[in-house]
């Protein structure tokens, strides 16, 4: 006999044989309860300890799930209790036994996601409204925004064709449907050790991970650089990017996630800021899903000029009175590359973001695709007001 799978979230697991569904007496929700098995072999024991803390991690998400044997099953969930034992045979075999109990939002033609774009847009110092702008998964259907709708254009990711609505009317929290095994299609995702993480609590080494989107992959260069990558239809175009703190940054010191949800995933890089001196930097990188982009946020615990510029100086077109900078010539690839920050800055000598006497910055690093023949919604400008305007997303399941 071989076993199914069951997909929850970005995990999957064995597929046991039962499924335990229970109605709530008072409220009249339908809820699943899920049990299994995992082990080392044939599982390695990363592999097995990653399955161990992801299942940990799952609690309190909202998660699409889809079952081999069980499928009447698939649709979407929140993730109301999250239970792992995990037992080691004195090294000859490892296991984790997890219990997961999931309340059913519905199947594609029962549920809606809604992606609640609260806040406000970003306060800045160039007299900019920005655009507000949205990416649900690629796969998605009947897209709604209330009686104002919104222009659409699309980009070519690793995962397939997202589409990117723009100019969202103000208040908008936009309603969308999507079959529950293409809900993880241009997610935004965090990978360490060639392993996919689940939820934020979990160590972290500061080499070997990456931060991706399907457009944008970041990952750790040598010497403490940041290496920004577009995707370009059949490879990864790579850029170098340094972070200064008045010193070029060699190396990071710590690694955490501070968010890690389909739509948007954060994480914190961290380190001591000197011999005799006390505090610390911080490097705060997000990704969003349908981004072509990076933004991060510099911190110093004591003033000095702060800055993320190329590693390899480029010929730039220096428009930071308007709060951006781009490459004044496409590259090999056929792009430019762009970065700009909310506040006032001075460019960098080889190309990037800079200030003087701050403890903060705040900043973008991107791409213009196709450079000179970019598309509407992917020129330097527009990139610069997607920073502007891009708002704090959280994506609940809700009943039609």
């Amino acid at each position: 006999m071989s076993w199914g799978t069951v997909s929850i979230g970005r995990m999957t697991l064995r597929e046991t044989v039962t499924a335990e569904e229970s109605v709530h007496a008072t409220t009249g929700e339908r809820t699943v309860r899920l049990a299994g098995q995992e082990s080392a072999p044939p599982l390695t024991e990363d592999q097995l300890l990653d399955r161990h803390a992801g299942l940990l991690g799952l609690h309190g998400a909202l998660v699409q799930a889809t079952f081999t044997d069980k499928s009447s099953l698939d649709g979407f969930y929140g993730v109301t209790d999250a239970s792992a034992q995990l037992v080691d045979h004195q090294g000859e075999m490892q296991a984790c036994t997890w219990t997961l109990s999931l309340r059913r939002i519905g199947s594609l033609g029962e549920a809606d996601l809604e992606s609640r774009l609260t806040g406000i847009r970003r306060a800045n110092d160039f007299a900019l409204s920005g655009e507000s702008w949205h990416a649900p998964a690629i796969g998605h259907q009947a897209y709604y925004t209330g009686s104002s709708v919104a222009s659409s254009m699309t980009r070519s990711t690793a995962d397939g064709t997202i589409t990117v609505y723009r100019s969202l009317a103000a208040g908008a929290n936009p309603r969308w449907a999507c079959p529950p095994a293409s809900y993880l299609l241009g997610r935004a995702r965090f990978i360490s050790g060639s392993l996919e993480k689940t939820g934020t609590n979990q160590p972290l080494p500061t080499t070997g991970w990456e931060l991706s989107n399907g457009l944008v992959r970041v990952t750790p260069g040598g010497s403490g650089t940041i290496v920004v990558a577009a995707w370009g239809g059949s490879a990864w175009e790579t850029k170098n990017w340094s972070i200064s703190d008045g010193t070029t940054i060699t190396a990071w010191d710590g690694l955490s996630l501070l968010r890690n949800d389909v739509e948007h995933v954060i994480v914190r890089l961290v380190r001591e800021q000197g011999p005799g001196e006390a505090g610390r930097i911080v490097l705060d990188l997000g990704l969003r899903r349908g981004s072509r982009f990076v933004e991060g946020y510099l911190q110093r615990s004591a003033s000095a000029t702060l800055s993320a510029f190329l590693t390899a100086s480029e010929t730039t077109t220096n428009n930071a009175a308007s709060g951006y900078v781009v490459a004044t010539s496409n590259d090999a690839d056929g792009n430019r590359y762009t970065a700009g920050s909310a506040r006032s800055f001075t460019n960098h000598a080889n190309g990037g973001v800079s200030k003087a006497a701050v403890t903060a910055l705040d900043f973008y690093l991107g791409v213009v695709f196709n450079g000179g023949s970019a598309v509407s919604g992917d020129a330097a400008t527009d990139l610069r007001n997607q920073y502007i305007g891009a708002l704090p997303e959280v994506t609940a399941g809700v009943r039609r």
